[in-house]
């Protein structure tokens, strides 16, 4: 399961974490972000060993999202080395399209 995130907390588990992080942008409110919560989820467990998959509620969070300039949900920025490194907006992804481009930065 994705592993929630704050701003209290997201320099600890994002940007100071030993692998790529994909940090999923979303509000409760959007229902592509839900939908495409079960995915993040499961790729989570699946990818665990090389990429680290986060949540990050933007309307509770409202520090982090401003830094990174989110203004659609969903977004998903991968965090390499405490750099945002890629992003893709929205939820015209499928698995196996979110796993290849997650392994690339796993690599």
């Amino acid at each position: 399961m994705a592993q929630p995130v704050t701003d209290a907390d997201f320099t600890t588990e994002v940007l100071n974490a030993d692998k790529p992080v994909l940090v999923d942008f979303w509000a409760e409110w959007c229902a592509p972000c839900l939908a495409m919560g079960p995915t993040l989820d499961e790729l989570a467990v699946t990818l665990a060993d090389t990429v680290k998959i986060v949540k990050l509620d933007v309307a509770a969070n409202p520090a982090v999202t401003t830094q990174y300039n989110v203004r659609n949900m969903p977004t998903l920025i991968v965090f390499k080395s405490g750099q945002p490194v890629d992003m893709k907006v929205g939820a015209g992804q499928s698995r196996v399209q979110l796993i290849k481009w997650l392994e690339q930065h796993a690599a």
